[in-house]
């Protein structure tokens, strides 16, 4: 009697479990055809296709469109993240039947092998996919050797894998092209069209390995990526940090007393890759909140159009040159372009002459050992990115680093910083197609009075007089002349068009800027896709790893324009949610390197 009311029992709960297993709840058609719709318009499959699907061997039991849609259905649900486990269940058990069908996924019975059955095939296929855009020619998930690593990239076909980074960079394109469309029409209306350029490291899947040692990690494109604790390049200081007037020093400790300890912060240490973000950000202005604290929708979210990953710290200016260069044949305008002491500091082949030639502005801050006169053409000086006479006094030329010694005060470098604008070189008029540009001497423009050229003496005391140093072979060829022609590569490592520590250089750069670091934050939290961390890319390998990253980056694309719609009062009506409180900013001119002025009591 007891043995068949335990049996009975037993049965009662296993129907109950049962009907707790049986309650799947399947994705809306519509939801599924709303993704078909976005895969279709990317034109990622006929792209792809080819490379995926040979044409040979056993018919593949799953196509590259349903892979992409289950893809981006995966991160819709799943907080950006792709993991092949919820795409099997997303495609095979999670959508309708007729769903299924007109997708030609397979059916499988709804157990542990149905299920392992169909992850076989969403594996097979993602790798095939992977491994027709994979750039590196060593294998992931083995701890190679050394020499096996070396000889693999000896023998290695360099064209085949340069058309396979080609195509990876186009993946990446058609993601994020994807993931802004709903955007693309205002982007091409209403945005200065403006970007910033960054690199932010981010974790992979695998324990790093001593650089040095005897074999490489099992992700062997990745390296070790190294910050101080105040998250500052101990080899290249920004003017902004390094310019900082020195600490007062301590009072000395009275004789018996205790000293603190100060324990010496190590420096940060992450094995993964440095991710470069193209972000564009309309830099004409600053604050996006009208007065009822609702955003402007005439000011569009910062959004990334361009993602390149590299071992941290390795070829800053390819990976972010090889993002701008497609920019425009994607549809998208040059502007404003700001990156940090990375770029900037590259070779000019590499970076400034391409970005120039490219359309874009460069906006651009300045090391301490860059600062003052930086080249010389003609007989005009570069000073701090600008070209100007060659007898603009000598304080203000020295006027950033005079800062930085303590020789003068924040409100003294913000007038010297005003006052070299009549020394500046005019455009006489735009530049040609080689990048050459005539400039006028600023006596000429009526901008100085010079007695080198007395028709421009007598135009009042309000225009400043320029006092030539004699020189016994002559004037330079720039006060000789009344207008002097500037080739591109003279200058090319610091030039910039916008005079440095300006009001109109500190809208641009430091908006720019920080656009994209806010943006790393937006992609980094970690309850939404955090990118930093290496559990949300499962999958070892460069390729992979960008594939991954780039459909996160793409959410958070469309979370970014998801939340901002949500907060525009529009018609009339009310916002549905609310934004973030409207955070107090500086005033424009207030800036200097070494800190903001103190503000005027009133």
């Amino acid at each position: 009697m007891e043995e068949g009311t335990n049996r009975e029992s037993l049965k009662d709960r296993h129907e109950r479990l049962l009907a707790m297993r049986s309650q799947r709840r399947l994705l809306p058609d519509t939801d599924v055809a709303a993704t078909e719709e976005d895969v279709d318009k990317s034109g990622l499959v006929p792209l792809f296709q080819e490379f995926v699907h040979l044409g040979r061997g056993r018919p593949r039991k799953l196509s590259l469109r349903s892979l992409l849609i289950g893809l981006q259905l995966c991160t819709q649900l799943h907080g950006g993240r792709v993991v092949l486990e919820k795409v099997t269940d997303i495609l095979f058990f999670g959508t309708s039947p007729a769903v299924r069908r007109s997708l030609g996924v397979p059916e499988y019975p709804d157990n542990d092998k149905g299920f392992e059955a169909g992850y076989a095939v969403v594996r097979r296929l993602f790798h095939a996919m992977r491994e027709a855009i994979n750039p590196s020619p060593l294998p992931a998930n083995k701890r190679l050797s050394r020499e096996e690593a070396t000889r693999l990239q000896a023998e290695a076909d360099q064209e085949a894998l340069s058309e396979r980074e080609q195509r990876l960079a186009r993946f990446t394109e058609f993601v994020l092209d994807a993931s802004v469309r709903s955007l693309k029409d205002l982007l091409d209306e209403l945005s200065d069209a403006s970007l910033a350029v960054d690199a932010t490291p981010i974790r992979t899947f695998a324990r790093g390995l001593k650089t040095g040692g005897p074999e490489l990690a099992t992700d062997p494109d990745a390296g070790w990526y190294v910050r101080e604790g105040d998250h500052r390049d101990p080899d290249a200081p920004g003017v902004a940090d390094a310019m900082r007037p020195p600490r007062k020093p301590r009072k000395s400790t009275a004789a018996g007393a205790k000293k603190k300890s100060s324990l010496k912060k190590k420096a940060k240490y992450k094995f993964g890759y440095d991710a470069a973000f193209v972000v564009t950000r309309d830099s004409r202005y600053d604050e996006v909140l009208l007065d009822d604290n609702t955003p402007n929708p005439e000011v569009l979210p910062a959004l990334v159009l361009g993602v390149s990953l590299d071992k941290p710290g390795h070829r800053p200016a390819y990976n972010g040159l090889k993002i701008l260069s497609r920019l425009q044949a994607r549809g998208y305008k040059p502007g404003y372009l700001a990156g940090d002491l990375a770029y900037n500091n590259s070779d000019p082949d590499e970076w400034q002459l391409p970005v120039r030639a490219l359309g874009y502005k460069p906006v651009y801050d300045y090391r301490v050992d860059q600062l003052g006169k930086q080249a010389e053409t003609h007989g005009a000086n570069m000073v701090e990115g600008s070209w100007y006479c060659p007898s603009m006094p000598q304080p203000l030329v020295d006027a950033t680093k005079d800062l930085y010694a303590g020789l003068i005060d924040r409100e003294t470098w913000i007038r010297r910083i005003e006052a070299r604008r009549p020394y500046r070189l005019v455009p006489k008029e735009n530049e040609d197609d080689q990048g050459h540009q005539r400039v006028m001497c600023p006596a000429v423009a009526g901008k100085a009075q010079c007695p080198i050229k007395p028709e421009t003496l007598n135009r009042g005391i309000q225009l400043p007089l320029v006092d030539p140093e004699p020189s016994p072979v002559g004037p330079v060829k720039v006060c000789r002349q009344r207008s002097i022609t500037l080739a591109p590569a003279e200058g090319a490592k610091h030039w910039q068009p916008l005079e440095y520590g300006t009001p109109e250089w500190q809208k641009r750069y430091f908006r720019l800027r920080n656009s994209v670091e806010g943006y790393n934050g937006y992609a980094k939290n970690p309850l939404a896709e955090a990118i930093e961390a290496s559990g949300s890319r499962r999958i070892r390998g460069i390729a992979a790893q960008t594939i991954l990253l780039v459909f996160q980056l793409a959410h958070a694309n469309r979370r970014k324009i998801k939340n901002w719609v949500e907060t525009l009062a529009l018609s009339g009506q009310r916002p549905r949610r609310r934004t973030h409180h409207r955070r107090r900013t500086k005033p424009l001119g207030s800036w200097t390197p070494t800190g903001y002025l103190a503000p005027t009591p009133a």
